[in-house]
């Protein structure tokens, strides 16, 4: 790793010099991600929502920083963004609910934050992020780590209708998210990206509503996630990524009926 002489601030120049040699001395020893291999697990305990339980993916990094010459702070942390979601509950010859992201839908961003919607905008600020105060006369070295799971649920009744008659056939979810190893400078805002990662969630379960409680519901292919993919080359952070607002956020429940226009049944709650 390079050292960063403590007079290398004196100049203009010298001090672009010290920037760029303080960027690419952060390094990342080592990296890992994963999809836990568990099947998704089914509840239906409850009469009015069946709700399903999805296997947790797991990033974690551990990150080495050169000293900090001078008087600034830098954050180490995740940052996830949803670049694709399928999300559909569908009751047979009724219709379809769709959860749905509009502006990711019609191609407005490329990806919407997936921030825990306090923190933007990083993914969470106990063990996903590190904050690194200087001046520091020695490196630091630490882990930092992450995970994500679904795990909503469904009702089984039509959502727009006042019976609470089970009509739910089958669910279908397919969602993508680019996950991303970042050092930030607070002051400047200047933004390193270390490690990128790929991974994709998707679920499969029919469901026969005219079994009794308990036994209705199937998991369907997969049983097992591919598992994600740590990028050779990093990917830009897309600037939506960055900013509110999250997925949770903007997300709208749809109801699509078979005949008939849609109808918003659960508005997002940023608008």
């Amino acid at each position: 790793m390079p050292n960063i002489p403590q007079d290398c601030w004196s100049t203009l120049g010298a001090a672009l010099d010290c920037i760029r040699v303080f960027r690419e001395s952060i390094s990342v020893i080592e990296v890992k991600a994963s999809i836990d291999p568990t099947p998704t697990s089914i509840d239906e305990s409850s009469s009015v929502v069946l709700r399903y339980r999805t296997p947790h993916f797991r990033a974690s990094a551990q990150v080495l920083v050169p000293p900090i010459p001078k008087k600034e702070t830098w954050i180490v942390g995740w940052i996830q963004a949803c670049s694709h979601m399928e999300f559909y509950n569908h009751y047979g010859e009724q219709g379809m609910s769709s959860w749905e992201l509009p502006d990711l839908l019609d191609g407005k961003i490329q990806a919407i934050s997936d921030s825990d919607g306090v923190n933007y905008p990083w993914y969470g600020n106990t063990t996903e992020t590190c904050t690194i105060v200087g001046p520091t006369k020695k490196e630091s070295k630490f882990n930092i780590s992450m995970n994500d799971n679904f795990y909503p649920s469904v009702t089984w009744a039509v959502p727009v209708s006042e019976s609470n008659v089970a009509k739910l056939t089958s669910i279908h979810r397919d969602q993508s998210f680019t996950t991303w190893l970042v050092a930030t400078n607070t002051a400047t805002n200047e933004m390193v990206t270390l490690q990128t990662i790929k991974w994709r969630m998707r679920l499969g379960i029919e469901v026969n509503p005219s079994r009794p409680l308990g036994q209705r519901a199937k998991l369907r292919e997969p049983s097992a996630q591919e598992q994600p993919q740590v990028l050779s080359k990093n990917e830009p952070i897309p600037p939506s990524a960055l900013v509110k607002p999250n997925a949770n956020d903007a997300q709208v429940l749809m109801w699509r009926p078979k005949d008939g226009p849609p109808l918003v049944v659960i508005p997002p709650k940023h608008r």
